[in-house]
């Protein structure tokens, strides 16, 4: 089973939501899910963009009400 793991970023606004995921990614393996919630409507562009440069991989974007919810897996290597 895949270990999720959650980051809450609601209320920050470019670049910290980026930078903040960037530092938790840090300390996850490969494969693992990091569920980010995030208020700031830069994310929608700024996240895959920075998935993309890393290697990992946008499971799942949701917007819900105010929020939106990405998915990503961790690449290593």
């Amino acid at each position: 089973m895949t270990a999720v793991h959650t980051l809450d970023v609601r209320g920050l606004l470019c670049p910290l939501p980026v930078i903040r995921t960037q530092n938790r990614v840090r300390d996850l393996e490969d494969g693992e899910v990091l569920e980010v919630v995030a208020s700031d409507p830069g994310v929608l562009h700024d996240i895959p963009a920075w998935c993309r440069i890393h290697g990992h991989r946008v499971l799942a974007c949701d917007e819900r009400e105010n929020d939106i919810l990405f998915r990503i897996e961790v690449a290593r290597g």
